[in-house]
């Protein structure tokens, strides 16, 4: 049956980034799908934990500063000790700075670029390894933005880096298809989670934005969760090098 391709039991999934908002939605998105769950994170994800532990569902909490690549050796070998294998990669981790682009700082470009872009592709690259060296291949999901497509306002660095991520994915796929490596990416719209708190209670720009999006609403955490199980999955074994994206229409309006 075709719904035995999204079929994920047992698979192990490595998640970046997964304390709250759209991290946590795809790693319990994941989990429910049958997932072995790996939170990567610079915090506790309390939160994460206890929905996890809620569903009944095996996750690995794994403490790593992603700001720099030195912590990636670390994660890929817990996930080896505690599971023996890893089948997906979701790069979700990432931080903004907002600064006007005549001010903008050298630490607020850097800062932006390491975790948005090079981390995404060192750790993609490590666990690429793991799957050559298990043989069987793999799915690797990194997140990707509107600001992959558009400019963008005050927010230099994180516009350079969601650029950056949805050309590495192509240039990963490329190199690694023959590998039965599958690299995509997810670019998430406008959605209701803790980094738009503030855009949400402003009535104005509220109302700018949804005029803007024809499905009319915030996306949700759970709306991210489900192109990102079908990426995870053998039915997605033929899509290669493509970033999704997941925004109600905004691109199309």
């Amino acid at each position: 049956m075709i719904l035995d391709l999204l079929n994920l039991q047992d698979k192990v999934a490595i998640v970046t980034g997964c304390d709250t908002g759209l991290g946590q939605g795809m790693a319990l998105g994941l989990a429910a799908a049958g997932c072995k769950v790996v939170g990567v994170n610079y915090i506790e994800p309390t939160e994460t934990i206890k929905k996890m532990n809620a569903g009944g569902h095996t996750f690995l909490d794994v403490r790593a500063d992603l700001l720099k690549q030195d912590d990636i050796p670390a994660v890929i070998e817990q996930t080896m000790t505690a599971f023996g294998k890893v089948d997906v990669l979701v790069n979700n981790a990432g931080i903004i700075r907002r600064e006007d682009a005549l001010d903008f700082s050298e630490k607020n470009w850097d800062d932006v670029m390491n975790i948005n872009t090079k981390t995404v592709f060192f750790m993609s690259q490590a666990v690429a390894k793991q799957f050559i060296a298990q043989g069987n291949g793999g799915k690797i999901i990194n997140i990707a933005s509107m600001l992959s497509f558009q400019g963008g306002i005050r927010v230099p660095s994180y516009t350079a880096s969601k650029s950056a991520v949805m050309g590495i994915t192509r240039a990963m796929a490329n190199e690694w298809a023959k590998e039965n490596i599958n690299v995509n990416a997810i670019a998430p719209g406008y959605m209701a989670t803790n980094n738009t708190t503030a855009l949400r209670a402003d009535e104005d720009r509220n109302a700018a934005i949804l005029e803007r999006i024809p499905a009319n609403r915030w996306g949700t955490p759970e709306d991210v969760a489900g192109p990102c199980v079908f990426l995870a999955s053998d039915a997605a074994n033929y899509i290669n090098g493509y970033t999704i994206a997941v925004d109600g229409g905004w691109l199309a309006r």
